[in-house]
């Protein structure tokens, strides 16, 4: 693909790249202070998909966004494509309006470990949106890892075990669950709980404390766009092994049976703990960061590049919504969750 090309089509802007020697997050400024990102984008939508297929994240900064409906607006305009609906909630956020949520509702010490958002569940968005309201005090920043490198980072022995096995995911809901089952599943009746499971290729076991689900899922895929193999997974996310010090120190009191998440291989075996550090230190080798400013557009490729959050002091307010609906079925093989 041309870059140049590609640059020559957006009037009114200027385009670069924000980090030295990275390819992402490509940074859209207004020539003018305070452009109208809604109708700028209207205007340029073909040659800001071709820049998202290319870099993975575009930071559009420098445009005036100060409402949430603007925000919305915007990214309607920059992704035509239908909105999609957060799936089978895992933390904590609330609804701001429209289609825009609060991003992960966590206290600001905790670091957020870096994800692709719904990787485990059967469907989920290829776009993510992230609007910078108010920029914390300190840090806070939204850290980005290219999946693509992190799959060829790791040894061949160890993409190919897990694309054989897969990951196997427990979630239980009990006392020390941060949602529970209610919310994650949108309803209290217990039977449409386990249809929804039956439908989605899960296991469903309630149990004195409240429910237990089990499901198999991929470990790797290739990016329906690009055609680029991406490590995309929420195994590394929700493993005992990259929780914070003090919440691994609350968790270990438990015992692994009761650990509100957990991941194994997809026959059930447990991951060992040199895995998981490769693992962990090939997401830490493709991060990157910059620190957020007010009005602040943040495009994100889901598939390609994982996000996650540092922790932070003062104010922080970003919001999130999500675009174009990935179904596992189009891309991930059957073997791998059913």
């Amino acid at each position: 693909m041309n870059a140049q090309m590609n640059v020559e089509t957006l009037r009114d802007v200027s385009v670069r790249k924000m980090l030295e020697g990275r390819e992402f997050p490509l940074q859209i400024t207004p020539n003018r202070e305070g452009g109208d990102l809604v109708s700028w984008a209207g205007e340029h939508q073909v040659a800001i998909d071709q820049l998202i297929c290319r870099a993975g994240a575009l930071l559009f900064r420098g445009f005036d966004v100060r409402r949430a409906e603007t925000f919305e607006a915007a990214a309607n305009a920059v992704s035509p494509a239908e909105w999609v609906t957060y799936r089978e909630a895992s933390t904590p956020r609330t609804h701001v309006s429209g289609n825009l949520f609060t991003a992960t509702e966590y206290p600001p010490p905790m670091r957020i470990y870096v994800h692709n958002e719904n990787s485990h569940v059967t469907s989920w968005p290829l776009y993510l949106f992230f609007y910078c309201r108010t920029p914390a005090t300190t840090a806070g920043h939204t850290p980005l890892a290219d999946c693509r490198a992190v799959y060829r980072r790791l040894p061949p022995a160890i993409v190919a075990k897990f694309v054989e096995k897969g990951w196997m995911y427990r979630r239980n809901f009990g006392a020390v669950s941060s949602v529970p089952w209610q919310k994650t599943f949108g309803t209290d009746n217990r039977e449409d709980v386990e249809r929804y499971c039956r439908e989605n290729y899960m296991e469903a076991d309630w149990t004195n404390t409240g429910l237990s689900v089990r499901y198999r899922r991929w470990a790797a895929l290739t990016h329906p766009r690009t055609d680029d193999r991406v490590w995309f997974n929420h195994g590394t996310f929700f493993n005992p092994y990259t929780l914070e010090p003090t919440i691994k120190e609350l968790y270990s009191a438990l015992g692994e049976d009761s650990l509100p998440y957990n991941t194994y291989y997809g026959d059930g075996s447990p991951v060992e703990p040199e895995t998981m550090r490769i693992l962990d230190e090939a997401y830490a080798a493709e991060t990157i960061s910059f620190p957020w400013q007010s009005g602040d557009v943040l495009m994100v490729d889901n598939m390609r590049l994982a996000h996650g959050r540092q922790p932070f002091s003062g104010r922080r307010e970003v919001l999130v919504t999500m675009k174009w609906r990935i179904l596992c079925e189009e891309i991930a093989p059957r073997e791998t969750y059913a």
